[in-house]
């Protein structure tokens, strides 16, 4: 009905309209976020993420809010997503695309207050857990999110190609479309980098059972492909409303929680590397006084020299 669809499209409703959907607006663990890069905690046991390299098929949804990709129910061979902050192998499932009418905005989380053009997530659901998304959504360590961040450029990503030229095909609300032979992994842009926190899904229920992964470079869309997306409508042939874009969730409270990175930023030369937090600093806070017999103990104890983890310490 149609007050219902309008309050889809504003998200300040979404816990009003379903009281199963009440985490939209009660919850402390929401996303998206804003990110802070001199709030980031540098934490070096995280990983390198993996995703399995093997193409899937699914299909292509204008649901009417959103665009999503659906991986084909009958898939044998299914993606894996683990490694990197994730206790567990994860299954991917479909992919969101969030995006704005103009250039200035459409990325759900933003980066150090800055909104790039659109952002497209990569939902999974805990395999080792749970039995498919529907049940790992609403459960603890249930899905993870990874984000990437679209920037404009003139060269496209190839496999993004392989799904932009499909958006002619998905103007309106309930068109759907077949996308075969996708890999994620290509999808990816080429960093081992990323920032990593607890949060929700950022579409009703706004479950507050995702593990995020936010990569640290963008992937390049072109004006075209841009100009395609935003070709998109909410409604029918007949009656098409307004287009399908600027359906980003606002930023919600960070509410204490620490956004994690394995990007070391005392080895990057970056200008900001003197006040990034690390864990380095809990291994020795409770040194007060260091000599070098403790050093000669530490070193064969096969320990790393924390005098010069001191050195670079604010």
């Amino acid at each position: 009905p149609e007050p219902k669809s309008n309050g889809f499209r504003r998200p300040a409703f979404w816990g009003l309209i379903n009281p199963q959907w009440n985490m939209c607006n009660k919850g402390r663990r929401q996303s998206p976020i804003n990110v802070e890069p001199e709030k980031l905690l540098f934490d070096p046991y995280l990983r390198s993420l993996h995703i399995d390299k093997h193409k899937i098929s699914g299909t292509l949804h204008n649901t009417g809010q959103s665009l999503v990709f659906r991986v084909d129910k009958d898939t044998k061979q299914h993606v894996n997503i683990s490694s990197g902050p994730l206790a567990y192998r994860y299954q991917f499932e479909e992919i969101y695309f969030h995006y704005g009418t103009d250039n200035n905005q459409g990325s759900e989380h933003h980066i150090h207050g800055y909104s790039f053009p659109g952002e497209i997530q990569l939902y999974g659901f805990n395999k080792e857990l749970y039995h498919n998304m529907s049940e790992a959504q609403h459960k603890a360590q249930g899905i993870v999110g990874i984000s990437l961040m679209l920037q404009i450029g003139d060269t496209p990503n190839p496999e993004l190609r392989i799904i932009t030229s499909a958006f002619n095909k998905v103007l309106y609300k309930g068109s759907s479309t077949p996308i075969r032979h996708i890999s994620l992994r290509s999808l990816l842009p080429n960093t081992e980098q990323y920032m990593t926190y607890e949060g929700s899904t950022t579409h009703p229920g706004c479950w507050e059972s995702a593990v995020w992964i936010i990569l640290n470079k963008p992937i390049y869309i072109t004006k075209q492909e841009l100009y395609a997306l935003r070709k998109l409508m909410q409604g029918s042939e007949q009656t098409p409303k307004a287009p399908l874009g600027n359906n980003a969730r606002p930023l919600q409270a960070l509410h204490h929680r620490t956004v994690r990175t394995n990007i070391d930023f005392a080895n990057t030369g970056a200008s900001k590397a003197q006040s990034c937090p690390t864990m380095y600093k809990d291994m020795y806070y409770k040194a007060n006084r260091w000599t070098s017999e403790i050093s000669a103990r530490g070193r064969e104890r096969g320990l790393p020299d924390v005098d010069s983890v001191f050195h670079s310490l604010p």
